[in-house]
């Protein structure tokens, strides 16, 4: 008898060809990418936020609370948890709600809560829920129930989609136990672990005014569809596209190798609109390239400049890492000039302000300095790392004034250390040295603080992406860590300052003060080499 095909809530915000291969049989046996270091830490802290927030619940609800253990197989934790919910138990924590074969669906929740009438999901995340603003209805964790719920004035619901897709996920499974609640209603306890956030389901506030439950259902019914032709052997209904999710999934070379051996037109325009192209029949990169410039302003793109995407294809075919979009390039520069690099762990904190100093004499040494704290975050010793960040920086800024010198900083790719400078002021604000955040706001604002990401964008066509990594090589720039990435440096983090309970491990610590400081001279070494005839053997787009 055929196995009947079980899907959890992933499948709705995951690829549909994911989940194809993930659904087809005749794939699990078929080499896949090493898992991705970043997003395994991801799941570790989420699990580890997981836990802690159960441990508090369970001191705060006392006997009204229970948690099903979480090292028993699936189909006992299934039971523990019908069990529970049938003696009409309050709370039930780590839920693994009963498999749902007719509906195809399967899943845990996080805590389950008795209402009125029926039972109603509460997620647990590790990310912020709210911003200030007002409107959002929650309930403290000491009463962690929809009754309980009230409006607040000062917050406001931050948008999480997938948030409110699993939340629907798991209310379509509740209701089909009988033992759900007949309305909408879904929790989310957030990173701060201070109450619980609850979302109206059957709300339209999605575009084109839908609401979460029929967006999930469509998406399901989608997805549903596309594992069951992959679990029976049937044609395929979602073949490989590359999009930003590749990046990280285990499939990736399984897709990749298809990709390139059909020239799909995706390795150049991703997303939806290699989708747009596809369905006018413009399906390959030389399909793609073989376009006039008159013929591409007719392409119905809506991410990709509609001017890039036949000199993209023609620097792909070409093997070209980068072409110039104009003759002669230009960075903003300065007598005195810093690159900075900040390195933050997750929505923790920001423990690191790398810096690198070069340009006239301005008083400071010249060369490599980071301000950090190896307190394990969230700490305030983070205040103290910051304020000495910044004290330093505005007397290098104070300095260049002051001998009539122009000053610049730098740094690739501005919307992390914009938001670690903000946050950071305002998180901090009275504490010696930590700058107002009006000042701070100031200085982004300023010329003097300038983003080399954007000076890539506009002035170069790069078909294998605009990251620090993929362009500072073209400058000649090399990192002395093989492994040196973002990602990474999370887990050497851990590692640094003994987050996992072992202790702190020094030598972690000086791996992670290398990357920082090859990050600062990659960005030097950029801005140095636009600046330069060098840059000029780049090819220039007309000459495609």
């Amino acid at each position: 008898m055929e196995e009947k095909v079980l899907l959890d809530a992933s499948v709705v915000t995951r690829c549909r060809r994911r989940v194809h291969l993930e659904s087809d049989r005749t794939m699990r046996d078929v080499p896949k990418a090493p898992p991705d270091p970043g997003i395994e830490q991801r799941i570790s802290d989420a699990a580890d936020h997981r836990r802690f927030v159960a441990d508090r619940l369970g001191r705060l609800l006392g006997g009204a609370w229970t948690q099903i253990p979480t090292d028993l197989d699936r189909a006992r934790r299934e039971e523990l948890t019908l069990a529970a919910m049938r003696a009409g138990v309050r709370y039930v924590s780590a839920a693994q709600l009963p498999a749902d074969p007719a509906g195809g669906r399967r899943g845990s929740v996080d805590l389950l809560v008795r209402g009125q009438d029926g039972y109603v999901p509460v997620l647990v995340v590790r990310h912020k829920i709210t911003d200030p603003g007002f409107g959002a209805r929650i309930s403290p964790l000491s009463s962690p129930d929809p009754a309980a719920a009230r409006t607040d004035d000062r917050l406001k619901v931050r948008s999480h989609s997938r948030d409110q897709l699993r939340l629907a996920h798991a209310l379509r499974l509740l209701r089909s136990t009988g033992l759900g609640s007949a309305g909408s209603l879904g929790g989310v306890i957030g990173v701060d672990a201070e109450f619980v956030l609850w979302h109206d389901l059957a709300t339209p506030n999605w575009p084109g005014g839908r609401t979460a439950l029929s967006e999930y259902d469509a998406r399901f019914a989608d997805r549903l569809a596309v594992a069951t032709a992959a679990a029976t052997g049937a044609d395929a209904l979602a073949e490989p596209s590359r999009i930003t999710e590749c990046k990280g999934c285990p499939w990736w070379p399984t897709c990749e190798r298809q990709l390139r051996e059909n020239r799909d037109v995706s390795l150049v325009v991703r997303g939806e609109d290699a989708v747009s192209l596809r369905r006018i029949g413009v399906s390959t990169v030389d399909d793609l390239a073989r376009m006039s410039p008159r013929e591409a302003e007719e392409l119905p793109l809506t991410v990709t400049r509609v001017n890039d995407v036949v000199l993209l294809a023609r620097a792909w075919l070409r093997e070209l890492p980068l072409v110039r979009r104009v003759r002669e390039l230009s960075v903003p520069r300065a007598d005195v000039e810093v690159d900075v690099d900040m390195e933050s762990y997750a929505d923790s904190g920001a423990y690191m302000w790398g810096c690198l100093l070069s340009g006239a004499d301005v008083g400071h040494e010249p060369g490599y300095r980071a301000f950090v704290t190896w307190d394990p975050l969230p700490s305030d010793d983070e205040a103290r790392s910051f304020a000495e960040f910044w004290s330093w920086f505005t007397s290098v800024r104070r300095a260049a004034a002051e001998r009539g010198l122009t000053f610049r900083a730098y740094c690739y790719n501005e919307l992390a250390e914009n938001r670690w400078m903000l946050a950071s002021a305002e998180r901090f604000a009275g504490k010696p040295g930590v700058p107002a955040v009006a000042e701070v706001r100031a200085f982004i604002n300023s010329g003097e603080w300038v983003d080399l990401f954007a000076s890539v964008r506009d002035q170069f066509l790069c078909p294998n992406g605009k990251g620090l990594k993929v362009i500072a090589p073209c400058a000649g720039f090399a990192w002395r860590d093989a492994e040196a990435s973002g990602e990474n440096s999370m887990r050497w983090y851990r590692d640094a300052v003994g987050l996992d309970g072992d202790p702190p491990v020094p030598s972690q610590r000086d791996r992670i003060l290398t990357y920082n400081e090859d990050d600062v001279r990659a960005t030097w070494t950029i801005r140095r080499w636009m600046t330069s005839p060098a840059a000029l053997d780049v090819p220039f787009a007309e000459d495609l």
